[in-house]
């Protein structure tokens, strides 16, 4: 990862060093920050970029479990992990368990690392304090930053769990004292009010054009988190008014290749907004900064590459979606959306109506990776696969060096055009315009007068197994009876899932 590659490696140990003091298991350990730094020397100002980096390095430590929590409930995604980890699997069922450690995962380590940003912005005020006009400046925009990871974080959580706390700072006792939880529009609110605050103080610029810490956040990231809040506050305006304001930069363009994006060459392409960045530091053994990607993979394969891990099979691509896809006729979006098994095929070939399915779907992948039938599951997802002769030589897990895509540009374009078909007044392009670069991209005809039916169409199969985008698109349109499906039965009432029981016994608030 670029941004680890410009620190020192005596200056990546006190990064961890930080990023170990900066979480915390449980949300019980007061103002952390107090006894954080003795003995640092606050004059030194080029320690705000460790403080800075450290709250980088939290927001891109995903446990395996968050990402596949926030997304499984979606109708693009199944559990898979079948004879493994039940009560995840009955969490894509919607019945939901608060003493499910997964359910206090997701919770707690978002917690703690919003606690982890709270200190960091805490840090570089203190090196304020003895800074130059510019180093309090370059401060203010580090501050910046972090209010932008931190406004991400929240946002998620909110979707997930709905009222939640708001931290102001690193004294988690704090939290004792909330008597009424936010609500889930006031942390909406919130997290775009955040980011009008550091929108003017943000680089001007794609995450990728940064020179100090590549990939790191710009005003357009900022200005995304924003739309995306409104988005869920349903101010179509507010967000046409972001997200314009992004395509009108002229600074993004979508990747040209859909299945590269999410592999090696699409690392931090012009489409990138926001990435959760990994990396092998361009060596086969040694130091690495990873993400488990195992559970998206198939439980069985034959790798081009010898020696290349497989999978755990716990996040399958539903039956309803790609019969959704195949319906459109998709061809290069379900492909790289999908690896098949013959067993996958087989199951969806009982259906008359798919008989005759493409020649791209089978089990050997363009790159020659063999997706052999497992028990867990019936497909598995393209999109955090990463074919085996991309893995740098040396390193065998799957996945390594591969980043997460949080936000892109074709999701930038679809809410864009959602909110012209909202009734919101746009000050880029069209709707039409906006709809049909992404369906150029996928080798699809253009459309003209689209209706908000095609644009949520559209996300579905642009964004499907991407941070469950499709299940909290289905919740705020009120399209409850499409995650009814495949023997799955929704209602509203399980829109979020419960306070865990280990944070219901520490905070009183939560058990009203």
């Amino acid at each position: 990862m670029k941004l680890f590659n410009k620190i020192s490696k005596p200056s990546l140990v006190l990064l961890l060093v930080l990023a170990v003091w900066g979480c915390t298991d449980k949300l019980d350990e007061p103002e952390l920050n107090n006894n954080f730094a003795g003995g640092t020397d606050f004059t030194d100002a080029s320690g705000m970029l460790l403080s800075t980096v450290g709250a980088y390095e939290a927001f891109y430590s995903r446990g395996w479990e968050q990402p596949l929590i926030m997304s499984v409930r979606g109708d693009d995604v199944n559990s898979g992990g079948l004879g493994d980890q039940p009560e995840f699997t009955e969490m894509d069922r919607f019945n939901y368990s608060k003493d499910h450690w997964m359910v206090n995962s997701l919770w707690e380590n978002t917690y703690a690392d919003v606690i982890s940003a709270h200190t960091a912005m805490e840090q570089i005020a203190r090196y304020q304090e003895f800074g130059s006009e510019a180093e309090i400046a370059l401060g203010n925009q580090y501050i910046a930053e972090i209010q932008v990871l931190r406004g991400m974080m929240l946002f998620q959580i909110s979707q997930v769990y709905g009222d939640i706390f708001i931290p102001e700072s690193s004294d988690t006792e704090l939290l004792l004292e909330v008597e009424t939880l936010p609500t889930k529009a006031e942390v909406m609110q919130h997290v775009s009010d955040q980011m009008d605050l550091a929108i003017p103080l943000l680089p001007d610029a794609r995450p990728n054009e940064r020179t100090d810490l590549e990939g790191g956040v710009t005003k357009y990231t900022a200005l995304a988190i924003k739309a995306l809040a409104n988005q869920e506050l349903e101010n179509y305006q507010a967000v046409a008014d972001a997200t314009g304001q992004i395509i009108a930069s002229g600074k993004f363009s979508l990747y040209p290749d859909f299945y590269e994006l999410f592999k090696t060459p699409g690392k931090l392409s012009d489409e990138s907004l926001l990435d959760l960045q990994y990396s092998d530091f361009n060596q086969g053994e040694g130091d690495r900064f990873a993400h488990l990607y195992a559970p998206y993979g198939p439980q069985n394969w034959s790798p081009a590459v010898e020696g290349s891990n497989s999978g755990w099979g716990f996040y399958e691509p539903s039956f309803k979606f790609i019969k959704f896809m195949l319906g459109r006729g998709e061809t290069v979006r379900l492909e790289t959306s999908v690896l098949f098994t013959e067993r996958g095929i087989a199951e969806l070939q009982t259906d008359p109506a798919y008989s005759d399915l493409p020649s791209f779907m089978t089990k050997i992948t363009r790159d020659n990776d063999t997706i052999n039938d497992f028990a867990r599951g019936y497909f598995s997802s393209g999109k955090h696969y990463l074919p085996s002769n991309q893995l740098i030589e040396g390193r065998t897990e799957y996945g390594s060096n591969k980043n997460n895509n949080v936000i892109r540009y074709a999701e930038i374009l679809l809410i864009y055009a959602e909110a012209l078909t909202q009734g919101a007044s746009g000050s880029a392009i069209t709707a039409d315009q906006a709809v049909n670069l992404v369906r150029e991209r996928a080798g699809m005809p253009a459309l003209s007068g689209v209706t908000l039916d095609q644009v949520v169409e559209e996300k579905f199969a642009e964004l499907a197994m991407e941070w469950g985008k499709r299940y909290y698109d289905m919740i705020r349109l009120q399209r409850f009876d499409e995650l009814t499906y495949d023997g799955r039965t929704f209602t509203e009432a399980k829109t979020f899932l419960p306070y865990p029981q280990p944070q219901i016994d520490q905070f009183p608030v939560l058990q009203n």
